[in-house]
């Protein structure tokens, strides 16, 4: 699937939506329901990747920042560094992998953080069964009789999970911390009772020791990952495409100066 981003454009005016309408030749509407809830948002996404080039040469001539993200490519990189042990010291964060490796990020040089919320649906069916009165068996046999009935029931949960993505400068692929994943005595004595209290605190103090870095807590919640993906990608499914556009945006921004 390509998607097409916009970002970084003007001030959301019906002027601005009826301009975009009448080039790509779709209602003010739907136009307004994909730019009203901020920059960087997904405009569309075709399976075909000239359908979004197509879109793009439309928009680009008109002065709106544009972008494909092949979702495809995205999910075939390699390269992610997920965290288990992590160390803040002075000067650098300190991290360790599964395998043992090890290396130092110096604060200076994480240009993004991302805290986001990833929402696991679990459905399974459940079968309770219980004993009712037959009145065909009870006419039958001339007493009270029950049947043995059964009933099935699709039961749905959710679970949330909280990741961080940490960007070092001139790498592509996040460094991630997984709330449930990690190990926290490297706090020290910052550690506190609970996985959700630790998370929380590692984000603040990066964000605090590493001032240079953009920081958006957008995907935390629901609502945000909606707003950015807009009605054409579910967050559910997509959430990593939604990191990578808020990557790509805040860093582009960054180097242009509009953060």
């Amino acid at each position: 699937m390509h998607v097409v981003v916009i970002n970084n454009w003007k001030e959301e005016t019906a002027e601005f939506a009826q301009e975009i309408s009448t080039v790509l030749g779709i209602t003010a509407f739907e136009v307004q329901q994909r730019i009203i809830c901020g920059s960087p948002t997904v405009f569309a996404s075709f399976a075909d990747s000239q359908h979004a080039l197509e879109m793009v040469k439309k928009l680009n001539p008109i002065g709106i920042e544009t972008r494909i993200i092949d979702t495809a490519e995205v999910r075939s990189r390699t390269g992610s560094i997920i965290v288990r042990h992590f160390e803040l010291k002075k000067s650098s964060l300190h991290i360790e992998i599964d395998d043992g490796r090890t290396a130092e990020i110096p604060y200076e040089k994480i240009d993004v953080l991302l805290p986001t919320t990833s929402t696991l649906t679990y459905s399974e069916t459940t079968t309770t069964t219980e004993r009712k009165f037959s009145l065909g068996k009870t006419m039958l046999m001339g007493m009270p009789m029950s049947k043995k009935v059964e009933t099935q029931q699709e039961v749905t949960s959710e679970e949330y999970k909280k990741v961080l993505y940490l960007y070092v400068s001139k790498r592509q692929q996040p460094i991630i911390f997984n709330q449930e994943g990690l190990t926290y005595e490297g706090l020290g004595e910052a550690m506190q009772l609970s996985r959700g209290l630790n998370f929380a605190y590692l984000i603040n103090e990066l964000h605090r020791l590493s001032p240079g870095a953009a920081y958006d807590d957008r995907l935390l919640k629901r609502i945000g990952q909606v707003r950015l993906l807009s009605p054409t990608l579910n967050p559910e499914t997509h959430i990593d495409i939604a990191v990578e556009i808020l990557a790509q945006s805040l860093r582009q921004s960054s180097k242009t100066g509009h953060i």
